[in-house]
């Protein structure tokens, strides 16, 4: 996988509060430039996920589409992640917007918010190929706004819980399953928990991105749902708290060990002391050379399953001239035969396939033998909550569990942090 989708998204939340006030006027831009000629439309197509590493292989479907749709040729840009949605802005404020682009969820939802996506219910209506059933349904959802489709699920990835098979079986503890709850977990990491000897049952970051996805688990909600208040300081984002916080110094090490060594957990586990993590499939390939047995489950809820998904999707913008034609690429790219092999064969991000049997060429790969795990969690997403003022909710919240980590009182602190993100819906 060419980028770590954490890493993506802590450089996304930074431009979102820009990206809302770039495009705040961006609807009343002028048209993209007709480039029909000769019979042969061209989509112009933006993209930062295929640069540098799956050039040829996006290469490869856009050949195979070109082949299927000889009316239509694509032409394809690229933008590293870092310029990407600076030089997207610049496009849709100056009427120069490609036809199509890429999107990861959180910005998908600015964008959309802003009136810079066009409604796709036309341009599907007019593709006698659309079949929205190959697709997730809860992938899908996740690229509606307002219950318009405004977008297409084109890949993601999943935090899943990576387990140490030797670890557990020299502690003589049965490995993770599906049905483990909060309270499973913890048992376990206690019994695999050795100081003295440098080895830690857990690992998980006491951060934004594990708390909001722990309230869920709880049962809770982050924010109402109208979107007008911070709702995680309930009993459910308290309890969901208590287990982030928990960790550090019993089962995994103090927040000041890890301090902000780069790959910290990641070195641990494949160290071999590190027995439990919670981390993503785009691991799978940093760890198939490590030296003892591993697998991974879907990771345990409390009240309910509720997994982390990093999706990138894909949309068109509402002042191109070519949105038909645009939307017949976008379902070729997310759905069909050619998009699926080369992913999978690249280990590129996973399409987001309603049927994982379509997957058996990834799901069949070892290690990890759970693959499927992968797929499972898709079905149990917990939405990262975007706001304006991402990266300022963002800040809140961490300071918050960094205090309640350090010994402040944890409801006062939580109750004080729901005050400040209501301040800024």
């Amino acid at each position: 996988m060419s980028a770590r989708p954490w890493l993506r998204l802590h450089r996304a939340a930074a431009l979102i509060a820009v990206a809302a006030l770039a495009l705040a006027g961006c609807s009343k831009g002028s048209a993209t430039k007709d480039t029909s000629e000769g019979g042969v439309t061209t989509v112009r197509y933006l993209t930062f996920s295929a640069a540098p590493d799956h050039l040829d292989d996006l290469n490869g479907i856009v050949a195979a589409f070109e082949k299927a749709n000889p009316d239509v040729k694509i032409s394809v840009q690229t933008a590293p992640y870092k310029d990407y949605f600076t030089q997207l802005q610049t496009s849709i404020a100056g009427g120069t917007a490609p036809d199509a682009f890429e999107l990861d969820y959180q910005n998908f939802v600015t964008y959309a918010q802003a009136g810079s996506l066009a409604d796709l219910a036309g341009p599907a209506a007019n593709d006698k190929t659309w079949q929205p059933s190959v697709l997730s349904p809860a992938a899908l959802d996740a690229f509606k706004h307002g219950g318009k489709q405004y977008g297409l699920p084109e890949s993601f990835s999943t935090v899943v819980l990576i387990y140490n098979k030797a670890l557990f079986d020299a502690a003589g503890v049965a490995y993770p399953t599906a049905d483990w709850k909060w309270s499973d977990e913890t048992a376990a990491a206690q019994k695999l928990t050795d100081k003295a000897k440098g080895v830690y049952g857990d690992y998980q970051p006491v951060s934004f991105y594990e708390f909001y996805k722990a309230v869920n688990q709880a049962g809770g909600t982050f924010l109402s749902a109208d979107g007008k208040s911070a709702t995680f300081n309930s009993p459910q984002g308290v309890a969901a708290a208590k287990w982030l916080i928990g960790k550090p110094g019993a089962t995994m090490p103090t927040l000041t060990e890890i301090g902000n060594t780069p790959d910290f957990d990641t070195n641990l586990f494949k160290a071999g002391k590190l027995a439990m993590w919670h981390n993503g499939n785009w691991q799978f390939d940093t760890l198939k050379s490590v030296p003892f047995g591993w697998d991974v489950v879907v990771e345990p809820g409390d009240a309910q399953k509720a997994s982390a998904v990093f999706q990138n999707g894909v949309a068109v913008s509402a002042k191109s001239s070519h949105q038909d034609a645009a939307f017949r690429w976008l379902n070729f790219l997310t759905t069909s035969e050619q998009t699926v092999t080369a992913r999978i064969n690249s280990s590129w991000e996973l399409p987001p396939l309603a049927d994982a049997s379509k997957l058996s060429g990834y799901l069949d790969k070892t290690p990890p033998s759970n693959r499927k795990a992968v797929m499972d969690a898709l079905g149990k997403q917990s939405l990262l909550p975007v706001i304006a003022k991402e990266q300022q909710m963002q800040d809140i919240v961490n300071d918050a569990l960094t205090k309640a980590a350090g010994g402040a009182d944890l409801q006062k602190t939580l109750d004080d942090a729901a005050k400040q993100v209501t301040a800024l819906l």
